[in-house]
Parts: C-alpha cells; structure tokens; sequence
C-alpha cells in the first residue's frame, strides 16, 4: 500500500484506492498477472438449450449416414397423372369405407405398384451382400412415418398378401401409434423395399435416403393440379412427382 499522508502516515484513502486497484487487476506496462475475462452480457431472445437425442433419434442419425458412406445412390425422376386413382377413391370411397371401416387412401395404391414394379425389376428388391446380390421372392415393405421422436420405418410384412383394406388399417395402426410412441422395435427391422410421402407434408420434390441394407427407396410428393400436353391439346391434370434412389450395384443384372 503506498501512503500519501504527512510524513508518511496511511490514509484512508490509501487503502481504499489499494482495494480497488486490486479488483481492477494490473495497469502498470510489463505486468504478467492475468484476470478472467468477465462473460459477455446475454442478449435476450438468444437462450440456448442443449439436449441429448434419444436412442431412436441417435440409431436413425446413425443409419442415415451409414447410407451415404456405404452405398453409391442413383436418382430417377418421373411424372405420375393420378387421374386415374383420384376418380377411383371419389367412385368407391364411401363404399369402401362403410365395408371396411378404413378410408381408401392413396398409400394402398402405391404399395400395389411399387409391389407390381419389384417383381418386374427384382434387383430393386434384394439387398448387396459383398460381391453378391440377395433377392427375396417376398415384399416387406417399409413405410416411413413421422412422429415426434423422428422419422420411423414400420413394415407391412408380405405385403404382396395384403389385400387394399388390410393395408390402409395397417397404415392408420402404425400412424396412430408412432405418435403414441408404441410401435414395438421388431415392426421397424427387415424390410425390402420403403415408401415415403413427402406430399403430407406439402413438399414438392425431395431425395429420401435409402435404408440400408435394402436396395431402394420411393419418393412420393404433393399432388398438383398442371397444365399438361395430352393427345396435342393442353389440358389440367393432377400431377405428382415420384422419385427412386437406388443403390448402383442392384443395376447389374
């Protein structure tokens, strides 16, 4: 402390400005003492929460980026009119629903193609095994559903058995308990083959990720109503986009 007071006397003064010296650490030049830094003042509105992902959410983060380091995908595009199924859901509908109790949704529709067009590509169907190619004589199709914990892949197994109202009762099961969070863990293993509707949720086009170790994956996107050539006249029609990535090795015949 250094005193200022007559002939050498310490002052109150002395002590106090000692205090706040100390408080406000070193000034002199060539001082090595070090204070922490006090932390920046948080801005309102800018808070900030760290939280663990679950083990669902954790094993999907973890299949996902398996699919893209294991596995070369290819991507094709096509342009569906659903004219066709649009009119048959309007005709039958009400039927269907008063004798099934289940609506007649679109779902059931492209489980029968996409089962139709496996038999007929059935590389699209089997898994890669090392340098060989495993392919199924049944379809255990996944269809992907999103809840709260994330997206989720139950299976309709033999699904080429199921018959358009066993389907739909099955689809609306699995939806209602993703949400619940109470789809058992053996109804999201295997699979063949996944659909997914990204038309739910309005999107016009995306790129879903194959689930490995199946071969392909459908895209189905929102349905719009387009102008369309048809028969040299420009007419509406309501129009989706549908998308299948693919792994390359499943191409060689």
């Amino acid at each position: 402390v250094r005193a200022t007071g007559p002939g050498g006397r310490l002052l109150k003064e002395d002590v106090l400005r000692h205090v706040e010296e100390d408080q406000e650490g070193p000034t002199t030049p060539g001082s090595t003492q070090s204070s922490e830094p006090s932390p920046a003042p948080r801005t309102p509105g800018r808070e900030e929460q760290l939280v663990p992902m679950s083990p669902l959410r954790r094993t999907i983060a973890r299949r996902l980026v398996e699919a893209q380091q294991q596995a070369a995908l290819l991507t094709t595009i096509n342009e569906a009119d659903m004219s066709a199924v649009l009119e048959l859901r309007k005709e039958l509908g009400e039927a269907f629903q008063e004798k099934h109790g289940a609506k007649l949704g679109f779902m059931s529709f492209f489980v029968k193609a996409a089962i139709d067009a496996l038999k007929q590509v059935p590389q699209l169907n089997a898994e890669v095994r090392g340098t060989d190619i495993l392919y199924r004589n049944y379809f255990d199709i996944g269809i992907a559903i999103g809840s709260g914990k994330g997206l989720v892949v139950p299976v309709l197994p033999n699904a080429e058995r199921l018959s358009f109202s066993e389907i739909e009762k099955a689809i609306a099961d699995f939806a209602a308990r993703a949400q619940a969070h109470k789809l058992k863990p053996e109804e999201l293993q295997g699979g063949t083959f996944t659909i997914t509707n990204g038309g739910v949720y309005g999107s016009l086009l995306s790129t879903p990720i194959v689930n490995p170790p199946q071969s392909g994956v459908l895209g189905l996107h929102a349905i719009q109503d387009r102008p369309v050539a048809l028969q040299g006249s420009v007419v509406i029609r309501p129009m989706m986009l549908s998308l299948i990535h693919i792994s390359e090795p499943t191409r060689l015949r």
